[in-house]
Formats: structure tokens, sequence, C-alpha cells
């Protein structure tokens, strides 16, 4: 009897522990992967998982042969049945303990992060990144070359980074331009667009980022101011009865009404997928020799403030950042220079549009095809067929929208169709300093190409 009673006091001891043991969890952690380098200032990211919650999230420095503690975050133990306890994952943020961070030296070093699941066991995980330990903000500069970019266009700069730097590039306002490494040299190419509506005194400058600071230089840069035409578009119950239904088949309600939510809502959406696929770039030229244009009559040009009338009445406005070039029904559709095609879909208001790469965040779009004869990851060369033209999305007739983006944002493409703004702009700056920046082909033809639009004067 006297066994028997020991074996129940042993289970009532035990069974609880064990008890305890198996229904203790263990943590999970993610460390932000962009994190790449550590400075002072520097916002460590990172996602906690843990259905009993966390008791202790430490993180130090691991830097010849010390840890250097760099955040700590502690709460009270439980260690009693908690059988319905379930704790959300959290997103923790914390910089370095200022107490620690003159310990910290330029180099290389070693991140630690460590969490204790807060339960019985108290079960651990702990997780390791390699980074470069940044004490001192980089130094940028400019090359000397005087900069002519004209509202609306683009332009291309060098620039020395001295020191370690995450980030570097060309700021104009609030549009930021990255830069890209020339092959074989200590420089940085940036090629960046002045916004058509941006005003011609707002300041341009090169930068250079890293976790303990940004450093910014100016540059010899000229603006030329643009004016931009402005036009009325007449808009028939034909017309809506055609686009609004091509873009949205299957919708119901006022064609008016949703021909102006296309205008407004579906053009800015459609606007933020281009300006995303700036992502999308490879870190040098494709091409190397002057974009063609389409052999066909532009109907809109560049930035054109286009108003919307509708029996006889303003029912809208927008802005037109392309040209439309039309000539006879389903002609085909060239790539303007050599590329990677980076989108061939349906895209809102540009019913069947392709995206063509062109490396350093140049791209040209290809909008309302009736058909596309390329897809995504094709490579492609100048005058290759892309597809036909047609009148998909907001187009009231059969055309080719046409436009280039630097950068995600729009420039006005007649300057890529220009072999002698090309000598002068890009070319140019990159030759007497790296050959091997410059495509092999770069060299400037004696005669334009035979199908170069001249624009008609603007009113």
């Amino acid at each position: 009897m006297n066994k028997i009673a020991l074996i129940v006091v042993a289970a009532v001891i035990v069974l609880p522990v064990l008890l305890l043991l198996v229904l203790s969890s263990q943590p999970t952690m993610v460390l932000d992967p962009s994190l790449k380098a550590l400075g002072p200032a520097t916002a460590v990211k990172l996602h906690v998982a843990d259905s009993h919650g966390i008791r202790e999230l430490t993180a130090f420095l691991e830097q010849n042969g010390q840890r250097i503690p760099l955040y700590e975050a502690k709460q009270p133990g439980r260690r009693v049945f908690f059988f319905t306890r379930h704790e959300k994952p959290a997103d923790v943020g914390f910089t370095p303990d200022p107490k620690h961070t003159a310990e910290m030296k330029d180099g290389k070093g070693v991140l630690v992060v460590e969490a204790v699941s807060n339960d019985f066991r108290g079960a651990n995980i702990s997780v390791r990144r390699d980074v470069e330990v940044v004490t001192k903000a980089p130094v940028v500069g400019a090359d000397a070359e005087q900069h002519y970019v004209n509202q609306g266009g683009a332009e291309l700069v060098l620039l020395t980074v001295d020191g370690f730097a995450t980030e570097s590039g060309v700021k104009v306002g609030k549009y930021i331009f990255p830069s890209f490494p020339v092959p074989g040299g200590k420089q940085r190419v940036a090629l960046f667009a002045f916004p058509w509506d941006l005003s011609p005194d707002t300041n341009a400058v090169v930068y250079a980022a890293n976790p303990a600071g940004e450093a910014t230089a100016d540059f010899l840069l000229h603006v030329k101011p643009k004016k931009f035409r402005q036009r009325d578009i007449e808009i028939t119950d034909a017309f809506l009865q055609h686009v609004v239904h091509d873009v949205d088949p299957d919708g119901s309600g006022d064609l008016l009404e949703r021909f102006l939510k296309m205008n407004r809502d579906l053009r800015k959406s459609n606007g933020e997928t281009l300006y995303n696929l700036r992502q999308q770039t490879a870190d040098h030229f494709l091409w190397s020799e002057p974009f063609m244009h389409q052999p066909a009559k532009p109907e809109s040009l560049f930035a054109d403030l286009r108003t919307y009338i509708y029996q006889g009445k303003k029912v809208d406005e927008q802005v037109h950042l392309g040209y439309d070039l039309a000539s006879s029904k389903h002609t085909p559709i060239h790539a303007s220079n050599d590329g990677t095609v980076i989108y061939a879909q349906r895209l809102g208001i540009y019913g069947n549009c392709i995206v063509v790469d062109h490396g350093l965040g140049l791209q040209s779009i290809y909008g309302h095809l009736s058909r596309i004869d390329v897809k995504p990851g094709d490579a492609v060369k100048k005058a290759q067929k892309l597809g036909l033209s047609g009148e998909t999305g907001l187009a009231g007739g059969d055309h080719l929208h046409f436009s280039m983006q630097v950068d995600g944002v729009q420039v006005d493409p007649k300057e890529w169709w220009d072999p002698h703004w090309l000598h002068d702009r890009i070319f140019s700056k990159l030759k007497p300093r790296d050959a091997s920046a410059v495509p092999e082909k770069s060299a400037v033809p004696d005669k334009r190409p035979t199908v170069r639009h001249r624009p008609k004067k603007r009113a």
C-alpha cells in the first residue's frame, strides 16, 4: 500500500512537470533580410512568434572578441499552467543602446539576437547575421561636367563615393534615382529624370548614405523650362461604350461615372504598377544604338494636359505622359531598342501592355496593343516585333501609346530618339573615363534614323 501511495505521490508531482514540458513551445524569429550593415542609429527589425510569448529578448554585437550589448527586453516569467494562452506574433524594432555604441568599430561584425519562450521550459532561439559595422557617414562628390536637363527630360551624372555606402544616387526634390557601379572603375553612374511637373528651380544633389548618416553634394545643373500643350478631348457615347466595356466588361452602372473612375483611380493605380517595375532593371545599359521611333503619325505628345468634355461640359482633366502614334490598323509594333521584357499583359487603361527594360532604370512602355507576341524574361533586339497596335484600354481608335520612364518617372521619349542628344548627354560623359561603361556600338551615326519624328510646334 505504501508503494502505491508513493507511486501516486510521484505521479502527482512528476506528471504536471512533464505536462508543462510537453506544453512548452519553441519560439521562432526572423531578422529583417535587408539588414546588411549596422550603425549607431540603425533600426533593427525582427519578427518573433511564440504561443506563450517571449520572456526575454536580447541582442548584442560580436566584434574583435567582444560582445557589445545592443538591446534587452524582459517580462515576468510564467511557469504555471496556461493551457489557453495564445500570444500573437509580434514585430519588434530597436536601435543600438547609446550607452554602448562608442564600443562599435568600423569593419566586420556579427549581430546576434536571442529570444526565450515565456513558459516552463524557457526554450530559446538565436539568430546570427554577418554585418558591416559603420560609424561614419560616407563622402560623395559629382563629376565636374555642366549638366543640362529639360523639364520632363533625363540626364546622367557620374559620382564618387568614399567610405562604405548602402545607397547612393541623385535626389531631385522628393524623387530618388539610384546609382550603379561603372565596370572596371571606382565611379558610379546615375541616370535621373527631372519630372515634368517640378518647378525648374527644384534642387538636385548627388547623395550617399549608410547606417551612420547621409552626405550630399551639389553638381552643375541647368534646367530648361518647357511649356506643355493643353488639349480638349470630346467624349461621345460611342467612345464611352467602347472603352468602358473593354476595360470593365463585367461592370454595370452609368458609363460616364465608370469612365471617370477609370480615368482617375485606375490611371493612378496603373501608374503605380509601372513605377514599381523600376526595381526590375539591369545594372548596366542593355542597348548600344539610338532608340527607334515607331513609323507612325503622333496624335498626342508628352505631358499633354487633357481636358475631357462631355455634352459641352468639362468632366475631367488628366495629363497624358507619352506619345500616341497612329498609322494603320494592327500595325506591327517593334522594340525601340535592345532590352529585356519585364511586363507583357493587360494593364487597365493601357490595355494590352508591354514594358521593356533597357538597364540603369530606363524602360520603354507600349500600350493599347491588340496582340502581344513576347513574354516576361524574353531578350529582345532593336526593331524586333513585339505585337500589333490596337484599341484596348482607354483607346478610342487603333494606335500605339509609347512612353519611357527613368526609375519609374515618365520622361519625354523624343530625347532618346535623337542620336546627338545621346552623344552629348550620355556617351560623352562615360567614354572618356571608362570605355567599358559604354556599349560597344555607341558611336553616333552620321545620319539620323529615317523614321525619326519631329513634333509639331506646341500650341
